[in-house]
């Protein structure tokens, strides 16, 4: 999948001009404003009404096709109604949510319960297991490690990596913790002010960063807080 140009712009004035490859996983990073939310939110359809998008994709599949994209947010707690049993808001046949359930490492017997039952990493299990019950070819995450614990953060991790492994589904990962994008993604683009800075293999640029500003991400211990400058 190849974005040759994903532009945003309010009122004429160009907010995100950027472009990035997801051959099969990639890190989304930079500080807070830089524009990774809004380029998630495009690519998603969820823009404010004041704000224009306009993209240059290609790809295999149908971005149109809404079940061709899944989506896990930032915060387990506020994703779900809470006055709602977790099996009456999972939009799949019981089969499957078995399956998924069994996939994540999660009891079927917590699809009875209630959203606030649940602990966070349990809960985000649960998110992720709603986003691959229409079987995406493109899983889009918001920081979905931010609200959890470490030991939370790492299962987490671990997990989407088996699974994108064993269901070929391509994710972008838009984070600010390096830590985690390192463990999950194999290519990160790095954006300031709207714009890419940097683009490549994520060990590569790791290793040998090009710009300044790349330097001080890397360099800065941000994975537990949002990086400024």
């Amino acid at each position: 999948m190849k974005i040759n140009k994903l532009s945003i712009k309010h009122e004429n004035k160009m907010l995100v001009d950027i472009y990035f490859n997801i051959n099969t996983s990639l890190a989304l990073v930079g500080q807070s404003g830089s524009g990774k939310s809004l380029s998630l939110k495009a690519l998603l359809g969820m823009l404010p009404s004041s704000m224009e998008a306009s993209m240059d994709i290609e790809s295999s599949f149908d971005l149109v096709n809404g079940q061709s994209l899944a989506f896990v947010p930032q915060n387990p707690f506020t994703a779900l109604s809470p006055l709602t049993k977790i099996s009456k808001q999972f939009f799949a046949s019981k089969d499957i949510m078995k399956e998924l359930f069994s996939e994540l490492d999660l009891d079927f017997e917590l699809s009875e319960r209630f959203p606030p039952e649940l602990s966070g990493g349990q809960l985000q299990r649960v998110i992720i297991a709603m986003a691959l019950s229409s079987n995406p070819k493109l899983l889009l995450l918001d920081e979905p490690t931010t609200a959890l614990d470490p030991t939370n953060r790492e299962i987490i991790i671990n997990l989407l990596r088996r699974l994108q492994e064993e269901k070929g589904f391509k994710m972008l990962f838009v984070t600010h913790d390096m830590h985690s994008a390192q463990a999950l993604c194999e290519e990160i683009c790095i954006i300031k002010d709207g714009a890419v800075v940097e683009f490549g293999n994520l060990k590569e640029i790791v290793q040998s960063p090009s710009s300044e500003y790349t330097k001080i991400l890397i360099e800065s211990n941000f994975s537990n807080r949002e990086f400024r400058v």
